[in-house]
Formats: C-alpha cells, sequence, structure tokens
C-alpha cells in the first residue's frame, strides 16, 4: 500500500473507530439532569473547558495537522456551553436569553441562548461495523488475564450498540434539556461568536431571559490550565503515558481508539482501552462530573487520583491497535453551585427560584500512526477539541476551517470522550 493510501485508509479506519466510539456518548434520556416541564426552579447550567494539542490546532485538526496545518505542539483553545431550562413558557416568542459576561471573557456585552430547531441524540452506531471490537481496561505493562473481551460485529444487528459497552453507572448531565423543559435556550448559537483562548470567566455573571427570574452570580474559577502529556515506548511492547499534573484536578482519565486494517485498506479489528481498572466506558464517565462523583470513582479506581501523572497502557492494547492509535486525556476539574434564595441552614424544604451550576475539565490527546510517528506535529503530546454534537453551528473563528466532514468531522464526534462541538474551533 502507498503511502498515501496509506494516510487515506487510515483515515477511514480513525473515522469508523471514533464513530464507534461517539456515537452513544451524544445520547441522553429525556428527563437526564433534574426537573421537569411541570415547573421547579429555572436551572442554569456552564461547562467550561480547556483542551491542548491536536485538536486545538484550528483550521484541520488532525489530519490537517498530519498534512502540514495547524499551529503547534503548544496550541489551547477553550470551549463553554451554555444551557438554561425552565417551567415556565416564555413570554413573547420563542425562547431566549442573554449571558453578560465581565469583559475578560471577550464576548462582547452578552451572548444569547437561543431554542434550537431541534436537539438531536445519537442512539446508533453510524455504520454497521465489520470485524471485532477488542476492549481492554486498566493501567499496567500487560492486559490481566480475561482481557481483551470480544465484540464480534458480524453478531449484533445493524445499528446496534452491544449491550454493556458503555457504563450506565454514570448516568450523563447536561443539565437542562430541550426534553426536560417546558422552554430552553442554549449557546453556542447564531450569534457569530465564540469563547477564545484568551478569555476568562472569573468576575460577575447576569443571564436575563423571557422564561426564568433574573440569574446572577459571581465565578472564582477560571477555565483549566491545559493538559501537557507525551508517551514512551516500553522495551516490552508497552507505551508509558506521562503528564504533568495541573492544579485543580480532582481525577484523570485516559482513553486509546485503535485499528487494524488488512491490505485493501478495511477496516477490520478495532481496540478500545481504557485506564478505568472497573472496565468503565463512555456514557456520564466522558462528561463533566462533579467533585463529589470524582472523589467516589476514584475511591473505586475507576479513575486515577489527582497525584497521578502516568499511566503505562499494556503492550497488548499497542499491539492489537495497529496502525492507527489515537488517546485521549481527562482532567477533571471543579465546580461551583449557586440558588437563589440560597437553602437555609438546616431546612428541609427549600423551593429556589433558580440553580446555577459550573462545572471544568481539561483535555488533551494525541494520534499515533504506523509509520508516521515524524508526522504527528507534537513530539508524542496532544491536545483535542470539539463541543458536544447538542451544541448547534456556532459559526468558527475566522482563522478556522470548521471540521464537518471526514475525519475531522468523526474528530468532533469524540468529544464525548473527551471534550465537547461540532465545528471544533
Amino acid at each position: 500500500m502507498g503511502r498515501s493510501t496509506m494516510i487515506f485508509a487510515s483515515a477511514g479506519a480513525a473515522a469508523l473507530a471514533v464513530g464507534l466510539a461517539a456515537a452513544p456518548l451524544l445520547a441522553q434520556p429525556a428527563g437526564a439532569g433534574g426537573g421537569s416541564g411541570g415547573g421547579g426552579p429555572a436551572r442554569y447550567d456552564m461547562r467550561a473547558g480547556t483542551v491542548s494539542g491536536v485538536g486545538a490546532q484550528g483550521g484541520g485538526g488532525g489530519m490537517g495537522m498530519m498534512f502540514g496545518g495547524g499551529g503547534g505542539g503548544n496550541a489551547v483553545q477553550h470551549e463553554l456551553l451554555l444551557r438554561l431550562g425552565s417551567g415556565r413558557a416564555a413570554d413573547r416568542g420563542a425562547p431566549k436569553a442573554d449571558h453578560f459576561m465581565p469583559p475578560a471573557a471577550q464576548l462582547g456585552r452578552s451572548v444569547q441562548l437561543v431554542s434550537p430547531r431541534e436537539e438531536r441524540g445519537v442512539d446508533e452506531l453510524p455504520q454497521r461495523p465489520k470485524g471485532r471490537m477488542l476492549i481492554y481496561w486498566g493501567c499496567g505493562e500487560h492486559a490481566p488475564k480475561g482481557q481483551p473481551v470480544v465484540i464480534d460485529f458480524s453478531r449484533l444487528a445493524a445499528g446496534q450498540v452491544p449491550p454493556g459497552l458503555w457504563t450506565t453507572t454514570i448516568v450523563r448531565d447536561w443539565g437542562p434539556t430541550a426534553q426536560n423543559s417546558r422552554s430552553f435556550a442554549r449557546w453556542p448559537a447564531e450569534d457569530g461568536k465564540y469563547v477564545r483562548s484568551d478569555s476568562s470567566l472569573p468576575g460577575p455573571h447576569k443571564i436575563s431571559s423571557n422564561f426564568a427570574p433574573e440569574i446572577s452570580f459571581t465565578l472564582a474559577n477560571d477555565f483549566m490550565q491545559p493538559l501537557r502529556s507525551r508517551t514512551m515506548n516500553l522495551p516490552g511492547g508497552a507505551k508509558n503515558l506521562m503528564w504533568s499534573g495541573i492544579p485543580l484536578a480532582t481525577g484523570y482519565l485516559a482513553t486509546l481508539f485503535g485499528g487494524q486494517m488488512n491490505d485493501r485498506g478495511d477496516m477490520g479489528d478495532m481496540v478500545m482501552w481504557s485506564s478505568s481498572a472497573t472496565r468503565q466506558f463512555g456514557g456520564g464517565l466522558a462528561d463533566w462530573l462533579s467533585p463529589g462523583q470524582v472523589a467516589a470513582l476514584v475511591r473505586d479506581r475507576t479513575v486515577l487520583p489527582p497525584t497521578a501523572t502516568s499511566c503505562t497502557i499494556p503492550a497488548e492494547v499497542i499491539r492489537d491497535a495497529g496502525q492507527f492509535r489515537m488517546g485521549t486525556l481527562t482532567a477533571f476539574g471543579p465546580e461551583e453551585d449557586f440558588a437563589y434564595p440560597p437553602r437555609p441552614a438546616g431546612a428541609r424544604a427549600w423551593n429556589p427560584e433558580w440553580t446555577a451550576r459550573i462545572r471544568h475539565r481539561s483535555t488533551t490527546s494525541w494520534m499515533d500512526m504506523a509509520g508516521m510517528e515524524g508526522m504527528s506535529g507534537m513530539g508524542g503530546q496532544g491536545g483535542r477539541y470539539s463541543r458536544d454534537d447538542d451544541e448547534g453551528d456556532a459559526p468558527p473563528p475566522r482563522n478556522c476551517t470548521p471540521r464537518r466532514g471526514g475525519l475531522g468531522g468523526m474528530l468532533g464526534g469524540l468529544g464525548g470522550l473527551g471534550g465537547g462541538g461540532r465545528n471544533g474551533c
């Protein structure tokens, strides 16, 4: 197979593997996140992320980087996702809201949340894959006895997600949705704005809408620092993943996907690995977890502790992953919560007019392709940027080319595993 053929065949393998990884992660059951269309307090949800490396390159993501695009391995981007829901009907017209932020956010006087045309969830595989999925988990030079678990796609109905593939113990929580709110609005929207790599969040925030009371709070935490990671090959075939710990991290989770191809470039076996010692993948584990949730997951060894700075990917994973490998590392971060009126001390009954929650995380990723190590552009380091597929089509920065198809588009879908939007800028 020629070099260019290998590149595009590997891209196809990447698209299928990433699509498989992302598909069930974009769905959220109706009613998730609390509240209902029948009333209750207005609920505001902010998700603030930092992404570095491959996906933060701008103008093409992974493939653009491999063909000479991108801006180097130290690129950093921020992501900001806003959602407001309530049990009230909008006063006039469609639900809409304005979020007024500190000047350091560099988003103008306000950003406008709007009611989406639709909220799409994905609960099927994007296409019927061929071959098998080999599932590994846990850190160590060699996979423990009993691994991998093998899923044969030829034995599954078209589009069927294998039962037990994704964790069901951690519910994915996006807070307000169109399904669990009578009125709902979100941002990014069609206002032509986007959060910048030098945007800052601390300070006063106010949300005014036509379907909820005015919400105001003062944030103390800014976007988390970027993750920097590197990998090192070990003599026995394993690969050591190392990173510098960052302040405010509550725990870390690493994942890796890989793919095998035959001489015709057809996708064969795929490999999925997680640093979890309890075989946990996807679902809410790929989301924005609270410090309380992460602390419990650290105790049962699903998430690595905040003191961790390395994890060895077993030799069997590297061997079976074949020509294409993509890894992601997530640092879960702090949460700030607000309500009005505040809960009285010792009170059993409490009926706030509104609640607000702000969650943080930082993600990075890397890409390995056999025979193309020198084209990674990261020296073994990497990062990623995307947003949840439910976030609409916010226009990208002027210096960014949206990833809407091919491998770039599929990389955006990997947001379910380590970052989160459709434009990927």
